[in-house]
């Protein structure tokens, strides 16, 4: 079924920690739909040729069982597993250890299920119809090595209900990624100033930064540099037991090397997302403003 058409990789293994359940598997939709189930139809109608799942091994079958019936029929589907375990051979890690190793890692896991152009978001964050359709424009006319990533006004992706990771990027005046920092716990206040902590204290960020909703477009060069990269990052880091390999820092680290560029590329889409329980309700209600409007018909599984 796989031709020359991108395919799109899914990180689902989240825990949901913070969610208190497995979000991916949340209903959303008028019929149960969860946000992954959005994010595939958006991806099917843009052209993208295959799904690839990252999950873990221990709601692997339920998870497969889910989406086979679902989305089988429309487009090939690929699961692979990401364990703590999952990482090159001859590392060594503290024995404690309980998580895997991060977004960067997560993507790395799916090596030998993808050979062609990619596009990665997260499985429990609603991109638009028109993200998948920049994304998949530019993984099938980019044939140079650069990488692109879809970026969002922070304004519109904070949580009344607590606090936010994005990765702030930096542009040139050509559109390239000069730089992009994994920013944690970032916060507006009760007077709409978003902050975020540093070691010299909390510094303030413009409700215009651009960020990046961990949506981007890779080439399959990605995992040769993803294995060094991940290689030296458990040698370094492996003793700690929640060090985290995020996408951001080795996208960073690719681009001040100049082992290539990355494109920014702006949607007009709005991003929504369930970061807390409580984000639930407005989702909801956005989803059912884009089915009224007949942005997504009633059953999307059809």
């Amino acid at each position: 079924m796989q031709n020359n058409k991108p395919s799109l990789l899914v990180l689902a293994a989240g825990m949901g920690s913070r969610y208190g359940s497995l979000k991916q598997m949340d209903a959303f939709g008028p019929n149960g739909e969860s946000i992954i189930d959005y994010s595939i139809y958006d991806a099917i109608e843009a052209g993208f040729g295959k799904v690839v799942f990252v999950v873990r091994e221990y709601f692997l079958e339920e998870f497969k069982a889910m989406f086979d019936e679902r989305f089988g029929h429309k487009i090939e589907l690929c699961y692979v597993t990401q364990e703590l375990t999952s990482i090159p051979d001859g590392l060594v890690f503290n024995p404690e250890r309980q998580k895997p190793w991060g977004t960067a890692h997560a993507v790395y896991v799916a090596y030998e299920a993808i050979q062609e152009p990619f596009a990665v978001i997260n499985a429990d964050d609603f991109y638009g119809r028109d993200a998948y359709k920049v994304l998949y424009n530019f993984l099938t006319h980019d044939d140079g090595p650069n990488y692109c990533v879809v970026s969002y006004y922070l304004e519109n992706t904070l949580s009344e209900h607590g606090t936010v990771n994005r990765g702030v990027c930096t542009a040139d005046e050509e559109g390239y990624l000069m730089h992009v920092e994994e920013c944690t716990k970032i916060e507006k206040d009760e007077n709409g100033t978003i902050t975020y902590p540093s070691e010299d204290g909390p510094r303030v960020l413009q409700p215009n930064t651009l960020v990046s909703m961990n949506m981007w477009g890779f080439k399959p060069n990605y995992f040769t540099y993803a294995e060094k990269q991940l290689s030296n990052f458990i040698i370094e880091k492996g003793h700690e037991l929640k060090s985290e390999f995020y996408i951001p820092s080795m996208v960073d680290k690719l681009i001040h090397d100049g082992e290539l560029k990355v494109n920014v590329l702006k949607t007009t889409s709005s991003w929504f997302g369930v970061t807390y329980p409580e984000d639930k309700a407005a989702v909801q209600e956005q989803l059912k403003v884009l089915i009224d409007s007949g942005a997504y018909p009633q059953n999307i599984w059809e």
